[in-house]
């Protein structure tokens, strides 16, 4: 194997110790190990198309280039933002297509494609990673390039009939069978996509892992993404002074805290999670000065309308709460709208009870798995689960809730706050163990090894698919 190449939205800031995120640890290990490229947006936006921007750090090039306004607002915040997240969340109703969105979508993928192509050697291994690249090998295919090619999709791939309501999703799914490797966060989301092949296509499907489309074969595999155990943990472990007041503040007047840490998102369920709140109290009133729910939301795409909705929901519904319970030296939600440095954020999961983490759709969520990862083995907490996030594949131990039943994540509460220490603890050493096994470092080296364990097959399959409008059925 040559090089390893990595294209994803926005490349990693490699000047930073440590790392936040599965994708970028992940990432940065195996380009560190056998050298490379890492290729993206370089967060930038102004007038006029931007030069390829070539950094150096060791053996790791990264490159990076700026958007367009234009790009920025109709291929990252219109088709990437306004039609394939909500879509790929369930959430069409939120979905807002138009045309412009799409053509420069198929457009930011082929400048791209363009400006990596020259970059290129024979031997190289490309990694393309998430939603807003899907056309990234269609288009290095045009451009003559034969190297290998591997995807994997961050988020959830939705059931059939909600990927086929996606506009040119014909043309998407053409794209996705261009890679040598398509990955998935989860066995679920290899389901969806069997599924979808088997209804509106003319592929085999030769074996869960295998795709057969006239003379190529399409491997698939699911590969849940991991995080840094050991720093998130250690990370957990150094003294802050706030934290480990309000700690002791709280054990004095014989309080507990619940935590969730999102990106101010519609898929998050942040709504949801205040109103099981909100019946927790009311359905066990003792808990009514006792119980102290903290509900970090970092902003996330301030640009699209639907964030600033929920945003003003959330402060609502935290007031409406607050209002109704509060006391003069206990109030029941504190909502924080910014960004908390992971310094204080581990910290603040290994002081709380419970970890209250119940998106309505995820396809993986870390935060779960540092949640599990900052705990203290001898007094851990417990983490209440969604069943929709990606992560319930795997952690099975946790407290599995439907985010949408309040009066089901309510309960949970109430089970999680009387929880015996002894059943806690067992819980949590089989979480640990199943994050450790299967952490960020695991996650790259087994979807590389599946990418380069294919080679010699890739090889006998000549056959490359033509554009989508001839093969409407591909």
């Amino acid at each position: 194997m040559g090089r390893l190449v990595v294209v994803s939205n926005r490349t990693a800031n490699l000047a930073k110790k440590n790392q936040a995120g599965g994708l970028t640890v992940g990432i940065i290990d195996a380009l560190r190990s056998q050298g490379g490229l890492w290729m993206g947006w370089d967060g930038n936006v102004q007038d006029a198309v931007g030069d390829l921007r070539r950094s150096e750090h060791g053996n790791i090039s990264i490159l990076t280039t700026p958007l367009t306004n234009a790009e920025h607002e109709q291929y990252y915040l219109g088709f990437s933002n306004k039609v394939l997240w909500p879509a790929f969340h369930n959430r069409l109703d939120l979905m807002d297509y138009r045309t412009e969105f799409v053509d420069r979508y198929s457009a930011v993928n082929e400048r791209f494609a363009k400006l990596l192509a020259p970059q290129l050697e024979n031997d190289d291994v490309i990694w393309i990673h998430d939603y807003h690249l899907m056309p990234m090998a269609a288009e290095l295919r045009k451009l003559g390039i034969d190297n290998r090619i591997g995807f994997f999709l961050h988020i959830p791939f939705p059931p059939v009939d909600v990927f086929s309501a996606v506009p040119r999703h014909p043309w998407l799914r053409y794209c996705l069978l261009q890679y040598d490797l398509v990955g998935f966060q989860t066995l679920n989301d290899v389901h969806n996509f069997h599924r979808y092949l088997e209804e509106h296509s003319d592929a085999d499907i030769i074996s869960p892992e295998l795709v057969r489309v006239r003379e190529r074969t399409v491997h698939i595999g699911h590969y849940p993404i991991g995080i840094d155990v050991k720093q998130f943990a250690q990370t957990s472990s150094k003294p802050d002074d706030a934290v480990e007041l309000e700690r002791m503040r709280r054990k004095v007047l014989r309080r507990f805290q619940l935590i969730s840490a999102d990106r101010l998102d519609y898929s998050k369920g942040l709504p949801h999670r205040i109103k099981a709140f909100r019946k927790f109290l009311d359905l066990y009133p003792e808990y009514q000065g006792h119980a102290e729910y903290l509900q970090i939301a970092s902003p996330s795409r301030e640009d699209v309308s639907a964030y600033g909705d929920i945003r003003a929901e959330l402060e609502q519904l935290a007031g409406a709460v607050n209002g109704k319970f509060a006391d003069f030296n206990w109030a029941p939600i504190q909502y924080i709208n910014r960004s908390i440095p992971r310094t204080k954020l581990a910290p603040l999961f290994k002081s709380s009870l419970i970890g209250l983490i119940t998106p309505l759709r995820d396809g993986m969520n870390l935060v779960a798995k540092e949640y599990v990862a900052a705990q203290d083995d001898s007094d851990p907490g417990i983490l209440i689960l969604s069943k929709f996030a990606g992560a319930a594949e795997e952690l099975r131990e946790a407290i599995l809730v439907n985010p949408y039943n309040i009066q089901e994540v309510a309960e949970a509460i109430h089970k999680a706050a009387t929880m015996p220490l002894e059943e806690r603890q067992l819980r949590h050493r089989k979480l640990l163990r199943r994050v450790t096994d299967h952490d960020a470092q695991w996650w790259q080296r087994k979807y590389l090894n599946a990418l380069l364990g294919h080679a010699e097959q890739q090889a006998q399959s000549s056959g490359r698919l033509a554009p989508a409008e001839a093969h409407p059925n591909v």
